[in-house]
């Protein structure tokens, strides 16, 4: 049989009270921090767990900024395309005017002054930047992607943004694609409509008006396929939206206090520490020896 001593008692006691002490102290952290892990010592497994759960959060919303970049490139190239496609219609309708028999060769002249203008339009529209970069630029780091004579200057390649698991979409316009190629693009026919105007060729005013008709319908297509690429990045960021809701709904799981359980808890721990205070008070009454001290 084990003899047990006034000292024996006194440890015990005071550990029984230390261990109760420690898990009041820890419910009341948790109540006042709102948080069940305070440390990684308070859940390894649910730290492990907490610790993926924010890093795929902070993936998800670079892939939400990302989307919203995209966009912005998107809608700046939508609205952009929609500006020249009017001005091709309008230059077109001057090629018209200016092949009809009513009108001489100072009206023509007139005609090929307005031609003039919508070219330099055309071209400060082709020169659109977004955060001073131009959306029809490519990879270039200027600011254009045309000089003032209708060259392209910017580089060949393409701007994309990753917008999901495995999802990355081309947020800027292939220039050459819109506007056509160095040489046979929208401002070389441009050019030509008005050189024909003004020299009164009334075969090569219909040429250039033709030729007019297939620049806007490849603008038209740009400005689709554009909009396609909106529409998917515009799903892309809704998913994430959608991901981050239950990735905020699992990490809170994981790591936040249920306040109500937390609660009855600290009630019921005080409880049981003040009786433990008052037995181990009457256990450790004073002995003999001491008053023999």
């Amino acid at each position: 049989m084990t003899r047990v001593t006034q000292n024996m008692i006194t440890q015990r006691s005071l550990s029984s009270l230390q261990t109760g002490l420690s898990r009041l102290s820890t419910t009341q952290e948790q109540l006042s921090s709102g948080k069940a892990i305070n440390r990684p010592s308070d859940s390894p497994v649910g730290t492990a767990s907490a610790m993926r759960l924010r890093t795929s959060i902070a993936v998800n919303e670079q892939y939400q900024t990302n989307a919203t970049d995209g966009l912005a490139w998107l809608g700046e190239i939508d609205t952009t395309l929609g500006s020249v496609t009017d001005q091709l219609r309008t230059a077109r309708d001057l090629a018209v005017q200016g092949n009809s028999g009513s009108i001489d060769q100072t009206g023509r002249d007139a005609l090929a002054t307005q031609v003039d203008q919508v070219k330099a339009s055309i071209l400060s529209a082709a020169n659109t930047t977004y955060l001073d970069r131009p959306v029809f630029g490519g990879t270039t780091s200027g600011t254009t992607a045309y000089d003032s004579t209708g060259a392209y200057t910017g580089t060949s390649g393409s701007v994309s943004r990753t917008v999901g698991d495995s999802t990355r979409v081309r947020v800027d316009a292939d220039a050459q694609t819109t506007f056509g190629a160095d040489g046979d693009n929208v401002f070389t026919h441009l050019d030509a409509l008005s050189t024909a105007l003004r020299s009164g060729d009334q075969s090569a005013i219909a040429s250039a008006s033709a030729t007019l008709s297939t620049d806007i319908a490849r603008v038209t297509a740009s400005r689709a396929e554009a909009g396609s690429r909106y529409s998917q990045i515009e799903q892309a960021q809704s998913t994430a939206s959608t991901q981050q809701v239950s990735l905020k709904s699992s990490l809170s799981s994981v790591e936040d206090v249920d306040m109500a359980s937390a609660v009855v808890n600290l009630q019921i721990q005080q409880t049981a520490y003040q009786a433990a205070l008052t037995a181990t008070s009457r256990v450790m009454s004073p002995s003999l020896a001491d008053f023999l001290k």
